[in-house]
């Protein structure tokens, strides 16, 4: 099969053949019809994230599953599904307590060391080398996963398009619903407007937010964001995006999400959140940078601050389908760019240059 193979540190997507992987116990074998393009990617090949070498990058993909392996029975052979980049194993004591998000062994072996939780890859050159895979490693023709990690896409929904819903839009809602705990009727900021960022405002929205209010520096970004659900911009480069907030909210957003990872976002979003308010943290920084906090205001106006990192597949790829299939969320809104994996590397070029609004989609199967 073609795949996308990175070879070193900050080396190109170099378009190779590898032997076609098989699916183990658990684990179902999808021919990948779409995956996303993600800043996360970018930070795995520049070793922002450590990483084993050579990988196949990708983990947010859509497609139709070809094989199951022995003991899956919830999905078969034949249907279209959407995969998550977080891959649960369903044993660990995270996931029996319903935080598979925090899944022990998805970070363990595959964060870690490029494997399934066997401590084994699923890809390997034609000379039997080991490649080492990112999720499910969904930059190929097709992809090896967990099948927690899978769920049907819903009818209506679009095969190709759903493919983001399995990291954008999971994170996003993971923030959102488990972490932030939106209500109805809830103002929300939304501290940059990246593929991260854009998700967050389109699931508030049909979440039932009723001010949401996006921050960013870019103007095509923002109107992005108003397209996709904003009822109010700030332009960060223009005005002091705190008075703005607060300016705009009356008093204060109730809850805000920053998905940019800057010291400076990070203490601004803990300034326009309302007294009582919560801010959840989403934006990934290099390992060990940190921000400062007025601790007064902290404790005074009892505000909450909580990091959360994607979400929980075996319950939000339900319920974000549900969303889609209700025609209140549409994953094509956010795709601005689709490439076939042969510009994989021109792809993550762009990305790398500011130059991708929204979400970029790699579709690999040109018949999907």
């Amino acid at each position: 099969m073609r795949a996308a193979v990175v070879r070193a540190t900050s080396g190109s997507f170099e378009i190779v053949d590898l032997r076609d992987p098989r699916p183990g116990p658990g684990e179902i074998l999808v021919r990948i019809a779409a995956c996303g393009v993600c800043h996360t990617d970018l930070h795995v090949r520049d070793g922002s994230v450590t990483f084993p070498f050579p990988a196949v990058l990708g983990h947010e993909v859509s497609g139709a599953v070809e094989a199951v392996g022995a003991g899956v029975e919830h999905i078969s052979a034949g249907q279209s599904v959407v995969g998550a980049f977080i891959m649960p194993c369903g044993t660990c004591p995270m996931c029996t307590s319903g935080r598979e998000e925090l899944c022990e062994p998805f970070f363990a072996h595959n964060r870690l060391n490029g494997t399934l939780y066997d401590g084994t890859t699923r890809l390997f050159d034609s000379h039997g080398n080991p490649v080492w895979m990112y999720s499910m490693a969904g930059l190929a023709e097709y992809a090896v996963m967990p099948a927690l990690a899978a769920a049907p896409i819903p009818s209506g929904g679009h095969l190709r398009d759903s493919a983001i819903l399995g990291c954008a839009f999971l994170t996003a809602y993971g923030a959102l619903a488990h972490v932030g705990g939106l209500r109805p009727g809830s103002s929300v900021a939304v501290v940059g407007a990246g593929g991260v960022g854009l998700s967050t405002v389109a699931v508030a929205r049909a979440l039932g937010a009723d001010q949401i209010v996006a921050v960013d520096l870019a103007d095509d970004r923002l109107r992005t964001a108003e397209h996709l659900g904003a009822t109010a911009v700030v332009n960060a480069a223009a005005v002091d995006p705190v008075e703005a907030v607060r300016e705009i909210t009356g008093s204060g957003a109730e809850l805000v999400i920053e998905a940019i990872g800057r010291p400076d976002t990070f203490r601004q979003s803990t300034e326009m959140v309302a007294d009582g308010g919560r801010c959840v943290m989403v934006g990934l920084a290099p390992v060990g940078r940190t921000a400062d906090v007025e601790i007064t205001r902290l404790v005074r106006r009892k505000i909450q601050v909580c990091g959360s990192f994607g979400g929980r597949p075996r319950q939000d790829l339900a319920h974000l389908g549900q969303l889609v299939a209700d025609g209140l969320l549409d994953p094509g809104a956010l795709i601005s760019r689709r490439f076939p994996l042969e510009e994989a590397d021109l792809a993550y070029r762009l990305l790398s240059e500011g130059k991708i609004v929204g979400r970029a989609l790699i579709e690999v199967q040109a018949d999907a």
